[in-house]
């Protein structure tokens, strides 16, 4: 009782460094600029306390059960040493865990032109696809930077042959698969893998299966824009609740829990019971491990549900309307520093952000440390949405944006150490979660509502934005990483050179000097 005190306490107090100044910023517009009406401010405040819980209880939860599952799997399908279990076990694993991704299902909700059940079956199969990739590369030690820049060549090169409506949500659906269910799994999966490697590059190579699951959704999209025909479709705006009193504020929530609380037992289920057969075969963990696992699994499941709950009913309407407001002032250019601010802080409340962060300071002992990270995500995040509120203003393509964005990241991969090529493509996956599909695209939706633009072509892409930016910031990180690192050896090197010459020295020599 003691530990899960102390860890509650621990878990709340970084919570609450994460979300408060997210609420403040939106309390602080509400009650000046952007008003709202008291009915969705509460839904927001209500939302705000239940994302905090469930963030609580997620954390707590991946700690006891997601990392341990997926490092135990990870190991037991590399000790197999046969590609033919492997690769097919891959596949399965990726296809089903991205069908279970909670943001891919919100996405899918709000893509008017592709129905729900095709766009989810195509990330999840590019999704499988690039994990077998990924699995591949780790066992043959093969280098990221030019798998990266081959594959985004390919996705690149595709871009002229698919229809504009596809681009957008191409590059979104790279970023929403790789969310809060996907990341803590796969990311332990890499740590079981590369301790079955025990190399001097092993722990370097744990990373960067986040990276290339996240190019197989786009290359899945896109192709599916090339063969796919689809019907007409207009986009339907988020519905913004009609809160008169606190009992009507209270249905709402209301009718919101029954379908969280389905939605994630369906999103848990695959997960669990791949994990279950596996120990029923190979048993990998003891019995008083499983039971903390399934404790685990628990806390995983309410804390999901709490949070989707907050972000999904009091969030996402919140959201929309002042995206819509800000846009409609006489000064609507002030949406682009206000979205900065709001992204600088809102990517910290990220779920699988807490995951990455201190996975990447546990795995490189301290020598990449959780709060440089955070830092590095917030200001690439902030420059993203201060560049995708241009894009609603201006309707400037998407292309415009990250083809160069893309070409400075893959630039700086064979400059930097390959640890943080890694990080870097891994943490623009994970920054763009369930707050950028719940909060940040419906603020931008609405902002483009406002502005009288295309929804679907301008709105669009603000997902990808956010997991553009941090492949630069996170790779400038390790260029100065690089050169501290290069000044101290330069600097042991003179002390070297010094002793070693004193060595020779009289003791009335060094007097005289």
């Amino acid at each position: 009782m003691k530990f899960f005190r102390t860890n509650l306490q621990e878990k709340l107090k970084e919570t609450g460094k994460a979300v408060f100044p997210v609420i403040a910023i939106v309390l602080i517009l509400c009650l000046s600029i952007a008003p709202v009406s008291p009915g969705i401010l509460m839904a927001f405040l209500i939302g705000a306390a239940l994302l905090t819980a469930g963030m609580v209880l997620f954390t707590m939860g991946v700690d006891m059960a997601m990392t341990p599952m997926g490092e135990r799997v990870g190991t037991c399908m590399t000790q197999s040493r046969k590609l033919w279990v492997a690769v097919p076990m891959s596949f399965i694993l990726g296809f089903i865990i991205t069908i279970s991704e909670p943001d891919l299902q919100v996405l899918a909700e709000q893509v008017p032109f592709v129905p729900n059940l095709i766009l989810i079956l195509a990330v999840a199969f590019g999704v499988g696809i690039f994990l077998v990739v990924a699995l591949l590369r780790m066992l043959f030690s093969m280098a990221l930077p030019p798998l990266l820049l081959f594959f985004y060549g390919i996705v690149f090169l595709l871009t002229f042959f698919v229809p504009k409506d596809f681009l957008s949500v191409a590059f979104d659906s790279g970023g929403v698969t790789t969310g809060p269910m996907t990341v803590p799994f796969i990311m332990a999966m890499g740590i079981g893998i590369s301790a079955v490697r025990n190399d001097r590059h092993a722990s370097d190579d744990s990373f960067g299966l986040v990276a290339l699951c996240s190019i197989g959704p786009i290359l899945a999209v896109l192709l599916l824009g090339m063969i796919y025909r689809p019907g007409s479709g207009d986009y339907v705006p988020v519905e913004i609740p009609e809160i008169a009193d606190t009992v009507e504020l209270w249905k709402v929530f209301q009718a919101g829990f029954p379908s969280y609380l389905k939605e994630m037992a369906v999103s848990l289920l695959p997960i669990v019971v791949f994990f279950f057969l596996f120990q029923m075969i190979f048993r990998l963990v003891p019995g008083k491990s499983l039971v903390k696992i399934s404790v685990g699994l628990i806390y995983t499941y309410v804390g999901l549900v709490l949070f989707l709950t907050g972000v999904n009913v009091g969030f996402m309407p919140a959201g929309n309307y002042l995206g819509r407001v800000i846009a409609g002032l006489p000064y609507r250019w002030i949406i682009v520093p206000i979205g900065m601010l709001i992204g600088y802080f809102i990517v910290l409340a990220e779920p699988a952000v807490f995951v990455l962060t201190k996975q990447v300071e546990e795995i490189t002992d301290g020598a990449i440390s959780a709060k440089a990270m955070s830092m590095s995500l917030s200001i690439g995040v902030s420059v993203s949405l201060g560049l995708a509120m241009i894009r609603v203003l201006t309707g400037i393509s998407i292309l415009w944006f990250l083809v160069p964005g893309y070409f400075i990241a893959l630039g700086l991969s064979f400059f930097v150490p390959k640890i943080f090529t890694a990080i870097a493509f891994d943490s623009g996956g994970v920054a763009s979660g369930p707050m950028t599909a719940t909060f940040l695209l419906p603020f931008a939706m609405g902002a483009c509502s406002a502005v009288g633009g295309d929804i679907i072509a301008d709105a669009f892409g603000v997902v990808a934005m956010v997991a553009m930016t941090p492949l630069i910031t996170i790779q400038i990180l390790g260029l100065v990483f690089r050169l501290r690192a290069g000044k101290a050896e330069i600097g042991q090197a003179g002390i070297a050179a010094v002793a070693a010459d004193a060595a020779g020295w009289g003791d009335y020599d060094i007097i005289d000097l």
